[in-house]
């Protein structure tokens, strides 16, 4: 058969792995800084934009979908058209892929610490560049399910399985988590179009699988490619990489719910998240079972050469993180664990030694065969496996020792009854040495990163231009489309690329739509609460200043019902008290103290507070509160509140079900008003407020945006609560 010649598109993989070196300095020194911000709240204080709040979604954004979603494109660019002996589609539809995502990364970076946010973790970008996404989205697989399509090698490897999944899989969760009403087309405000309960069970749905199909299935494949490749041996076992995959992208999409275990969720959805959590510690070790036996008969050789070392951490990380998130998902577990920073070291397993260290040998091991040449220095490589290795100890272990003292001293009485430590702070204060530590283990890692920097730079200058690979192989002959004699049915799926991706689609919808659509659907599954009222006016733009500035960061607003909780906070919370929060605003992190019930007086820790120490609060937490380790809000103080979109906000919120009248948006402004003035008067009885800003005449203090805060955290919890007569 006549042979065809074509060229490998390296230039592509080059671009996208540049782009990942450069995007995982700056993610990671964004992180960093958020790391010292816990040892020094007010160091960026003043500026709005450099916040704790607006720049932590920066920091998760910058390394999942920057950093190592430019590495997984690396990765699937370079194997993907050497598995399927292929150029890629379309050279146009890959320019357009690296400079539409490169686009939408500096548009982030713009945005988040703007304030510009949705505040739903792992999904924070607005509108139109959640709409940007899916078509770039679109393009990525249009290029991909070409390149396959035309591919001269009928055998479609278990990588590229992965792949399939990944795009199938992100472009579902994306388009479905990220359904929102803009306030307007020229804005950037929106609003999710689920409320409470059902807004936190898709994001968590989207939350939890982002974290499986954007960072774990492409990085599998990327796995089951080039372990293989650079151990010099055949992948374990054929056999386990088909059970793994139909089982782990099954199970998988089931498992969101349990993240929110003991909250306001039904409990059949949260004890379906358990049962598929457990289950999917069995796919998520056959694989990395697979990735570790490949290694077998060269072990030898992991001795030396730094690319197996950083490989086989990566493949050990995944497994510790796929054993430590079943066992997360068992409610006496959970309860200990949830919201503390046991979560932070359990993510950044995953994300240093997984997602990092695959990235980094990949890099090492493509960059000398692009430029025809050897890496600048093993040495250091090798230091850079040590020094990153280490900087994962020292990040994560703190953090787990921080998470068992938080849980501990959250739970504790004294033999009369009443919290062992009723002040949140004493917490705080308790786990600062282990915020030392993680910033410490944090520049460790950073400094690994600067050293493959310079290995990687010294690398392509001693080597010659990436150019693209030349390559042959014969065209695809056509055979029957039916199964040949002997054929099994995975041998002939495996050459059915449309049939395959169906399968695969089925597969990813089944658990999303049996616990989704019940939760929309049955209205029982959401008793309403007649008491419940929605935002006023004023409130209402007091909690889009509270998404602005990412409170939800280090804030719940779920009360679980356990007995310290309830003795901290106040009253369980309720599903029915959620029905009109567009998006929810439960949280997944207590660096702070809960604050559903912060607007409800008489309960001895927590609410109930007045006006003025919200007020001196936010201005200067460490002059309330000694020790607290919350950063300065003084720009709030000074900001005047726009209202110029409140009506057109309220309008938006009726559209989605919220019952606003006419006249209610009618009235809005007026009715803002009087409510600002009311607790303005309150404000100003104080003499140290009055006599700052009593004179107040370009921007009276009514006006300004913090009052509008104070409105909407005096309401958090009220709406349930017994008023007296």
């Amino acid at each position: 058969m006549e042979m065809q010649q074509f060229q490998y598109d390296n230039k592509i993989v080059r671009n996208f792995i540049y782009a990942s070196i450069v995007f995982g300095v700056v993610g990671m020194l964004v992180g960093l800084i958020l790391a010292f911000m816990f040892l020094f709240p007010n160091v960026t204080s003043g500026i709005s934009f450099l916040s704790f709040g607006r720049l932590r979604p920066l920091h998760t954004n910058a390394v999942i979908f920057a950093f190592v979603g430019n590495a997984m494109f690396a990765g699937i660019y370079y194997s993907m058209q050497r598995l399927l002996k292929a150029r890629m589609f379309s050279d146009f539809l890959s320019k357009l892929h690296f400079w539409g995502w490169q686009l939408i990364i500096v548009a982030a970076a713009v945005t988040l610490p703007l304030g510009y946010t949705t505040s739903k973790e792992y999904a924070e970008l607005e509108w139109p560049i959640d709409i940007a996404i899916a078509l770039i989205w679109v393009v990525f697989g249009i290029n991909m399910i070409g390149t396959i399509i035309k591919r001269r090698e009928r055998h479609i490897y278990v990588a590229i399985w992965f792949y399939i999944a990944t795009f199938v899989t992100v472009a579902v969760l994306h388009i479905f988590n990220s359904l929102a009403l803009p306030v307007s087309l020229s804005g950037m405000k929106s609003y999710s179009v689920y409320a409470g309960v059902q807004d936190a069970l898709v994001q968590w749905w989207y939350g939890h699988n982002a974290v499986a199909f954007f960072l774990t299935t492409p990085f599998l494949g990327m796995m089951y490619y080039f372990v293989p490749k650079a151990a010099n041996r055949p992948v374990y076992s054929y056999r386990l990489s088909i059970i793994h995959f139909w089982s782990l992208i099954f199970i998988y999409i089931w498992a969101g719910p349990h993240h929110l275990l003991y909250s306001a969720l039904p409990d059949w959805a949260q004890n379906l998240g358990v049962v598929f959590s457990v289950m999917l510690i069995a796919p998520s070790w056959g694989g990395m079972i697979n990735g570790l036996l490949t290694l077998r008969g060269v072990w030898d050789k992991v001795r030396t050469d730094a690319v197996l070392k950083f490989y086989v951490v990566a493949i050990t990380g995944y497994g510790m993180a796929t054993f430590e998130g079943p066992m997360l998902s068992l409610k006496n577990v959970n309860a200990i664990a949830h919201f503390t920073d046991w979560i932070i070291a359990h993510v950044h397993v995953g994300a240093l030694a997984w997602n990092g260290f695959l990235s980094f040998g990949m890099i090492y091991w493509l960059i000398p065969r692009m430029t025809k040449s050897k890496l600048y220095s093993e040495k250091l490589a090798n230091f850079h496996f040590w020094i990153g290795t280490l900087g994962i100890v020292l990040y994560a272990l703190p953090m787990y020792v921080a998470g068992f003292t938080q849980a501990s001293m959250w739970k504790q009485f004294k033999p009369d009854g009443t919290l062992q430590y009723g002040n949140f702070l004493e917490t705080v204060t308790q786990i600062i040495p282990m915020y030392w530590m993680r910033a410490i283990g944090g520049t460790l890692y950073l400094v690994g990163v600067l050293v493959l920097v310079y290995n990687i730079v010294k690398t392509i200058k001693q080597g010659a231009a990436i150019e693209d690979d030349a390559a042959e192989a014969p065209e695809l002959a056509v055979i029957s489309p039916n199964r040949l004699k002997g054929e099994k049915w995975h041998t002939w799926l495996e050459r059915k690329p449309v049939k395959f991706m169906v399968y695969t689609t089925i597969a990813i919808l089944i658990g999303g739509m049996v616990q989704i659509l019940p939760t929309i659907l049955v209205k029982s599954n959401i008793p309403t609460i007649a008491a419940v009222k929605p935002y006023t006016p004023l409130e209402l733009q007091g909690r889009d200043i509270y998404i602005r500035e990412g409170c939800v960061s280090c804030h719940s607003q779920l009360i679980r019902p356990f007995r310290s909780e309830v003795e901290r906070y106040g009253d369980y919370s309720k599903s029915g008290e959620y029905v009109y929060d567009h998006p929810f605003l439960w949280g997944s992190k207590r660096t702070g103290p809960d604050l559903h019930r912060e607007g409800v007086p008489g309960k001895p820790f927590n609410g109930g507070r007045d006006d003025v120490w919200h007020f001196n609060h936010m201005y200067d937490p460490q002059s309330i509160s000694p020790g607290s380790i919350m950063p300065r809000y003084q720009w709030l103080i000074k900001n005047q509140l726009d209202n110029s979109t409140l009506q057109a906000k309220m309008e938006t919120m009726v559209t989605l079900g919220v019952p606003y009248t006419q006249q209610d948006i009618a009235e809005a402004l007026k009715t803002a008003d009087a409510q600002a003035s009311k607790i303005e008067s309150k404000l100003l009885a104080n003499p140290d407020i009055k006599k700052a800003f009593g004179e107040a005449k370009e921007v009276p203090l009514k006006d300004r945006e913090i009052i509008a805060l104070i409105a909407y955290l005096q309401r958090l919890g009220t709406d349930t609560q017994v008023k007296s007569k």
